[in-house]
């Protein structure tokens, strides 16, 4: 396959259109390797272990969900000299669905959804909303550990998702006016929490999204490389 039809595939699965305004120039082929695609490798993020791991394989084509430019490049040192050199001597094209993956259907928060056995699905400005059949155990469980329950829940029959860092005050607001019991996402901040309508439950930002693009290779035949950041809690 050409990557001028690899990227075509892409963006019929996640249009860039559905894409953040500050996604502008982060999304799409942000690295330009070789032209024939025959090798795809797919991860979270573009880590060095990632990136090794796909050149290992011969990859032709490493997709991600988050950038590893995400600042302007006015300089090429340290660890971001060091991950382009391993890409570009590679020959690997690395392409990047982000804010249009979270928005798209069949994308990052429908995969979360899934995981969590959610039913009856509504959309929210960020995220959804759906019938919650599992205990926040149960949750904890499906999410690999290291949650944190902020305020005190009751039953969970309506749980309201964002994947990735989500703790948004007004998309909150929306999930408690939308009968939402709790409210699962990312990176949640102290005020934020103090004021939320409902309680929080806050896992890891890796645990929300990775699903996404695990099943994203399984569904297309590609390589899927772990690297989840290590993380333990402290008694």
């Amino acid at each position: 396959m050409h990557v001028r039809d690899f990227i075509g595939e892409m963006e019929r699965l996640a249009p860039p259109e559905l894409a953040e305004d500050f996604d502008a120039g982060r999304i799409g082929l942000v690295v330009e390797g070789r032209p024939e695609i025959r090798v795809i490798c797919c991860a979270l993020d573009a880590t060095p272990t990632v990136v090794k791991a796909a050149a290992d394989l011969h990859a032709d084509m490493l997709v991600v969900h988050h950038t590893p430019l995400w600042v302007p490049v006015t300089a090429l040192t340290g660890r971001t000299a060091s991950l382009m050199k391993e890409i570009l001597s590679s020959g690997m094209n690395l392409y990047v669905m982000h804010t249009n993956f979270d928005r798209a259907d069949e994308g990052v928060n429908d995969a979360l959804a899934e995981l969590l056995s959610l039913t009856e699905r509504r959309p929210m400005l960020l995220g959804l909303i759906g019938a919650c059949p599992i205990s926040p155990q149960e949750i904890s469980r499906r999410l690999g550990g290291n949650i944190r329950v902020w305020g005190t829940p009751g039953p969970i029959r309506q749980l309201a998702i964002v994947a990735g860092s989500g703790f948004d005050t007004a998309v909150m607001a929306e999930a408690h006016a939308q009968g939402a019991d709790a409210f699962l996402s990312a990176e949640l901040k102290h005020s934020v929490a103090r004021s939320s309508p409902l309680p929080c439950i806050e896992a890891t930002h890796y645990a929300l999204e990775a699903p996404a693009m695990k099943r994203l290779a399984a569904r297309e035949g590609w390589h899927y490389l772990d690297d989840p950041p290590v993380l333990s809690t402290l008694p």
